[in-house]
């Protein structure tokens, strides 16, 4: 499913965006896990739980409240990857409707081991959603941001011709104690050849050329 708000927003957005991304301090741009930070002026700001940038235009977090939205803010995100069945909340849709963001909706259920399925199908569109230039600056989201974000980043990571461990690696720092044996077998598997020419990272000059082209 996908909702579609239209907003103008400017098409050097994204290369501004990698650019300030580029030129924040490592502990910001990497993982906020939740905590919240003062930018100049006193502006409070609260990631949502398990925030982190996956590449320059893609990040990953758990489920974001009223409270993470001027932090979101601050990212210009054109489009949401949202992987749970339940509907948006109300306020989250009023969010997405007053920042001109997509909703991409895949709902898959959050089951517990041995009873895990993951819907392949649904991965995959979820990935040519993630991997395409026009929706950056876009958020991955689940209920926790572990599992389902988890295994959606993996699938990606393959794409990018990552090596199993450093994909699990990746996995693992989210999930912590909960990680899967499911997830990781399913990211085993998973066949990435039809995404072949997916770079291993994206770059600015890369992504500015497809968004202007």
């Amino acid at each position: 499913m996908m909702m579609k708000f239209n907003a103008e927003n400017g098409g050097n957005r994204n290369s501004a965006m990698c650019r300030a991304a580029e030129a924040a301090p490592p502990q910001q741009r990497v993982s906020f896990r939740g905590e919240s930070y003062v930018e100049a002026g006193g502006a409070l700001f609260t990631p949502p739980l398990n925030f982190a940038m996956v590449e320059c235009g893609i990040y990953r977090s758990g489920f974001p409240d009223s409270d993470n939205f001027s932090f979101l803010e601050t990212l210009n995100l054109r489009s949401i990857i949202y992987l749970c069945p339940e509907p948006y909340p109300d306020a989250n849709v009023e969010f997405l409707k007053a920042n001109g963001i997509q909703l991409f909706q895949f709902g898959i259920e959050g089951c517990k081991e041995p009873f895990v399925n993951i819907p392949e199908d649904k991965i995959r569109e979820a990935l040519k959603v993630a991997i395409d230039v026009k929706n950056h600056p876009l958020l991955i989201h689940c209920k926790r941001g572990k599992h389902r974000t988890g295994c959606l980043v993996g699938c990606l990571r393959k794409s990018q011709r990552w090596c199993l461990t450093s994909v699990f690696d990746e996995y693992q720092r989210f999930a912590a104690a909960k990680a899967r044996v499911s997830d990781q077998r399913f990211m085993e598997m998973f066949d990435a050849s039809s995404f072949k020419n997916l770079p291993k990272s994206f770059s600015v000059s890369k992504r500015t050329q497809l968004v202007s082209g």
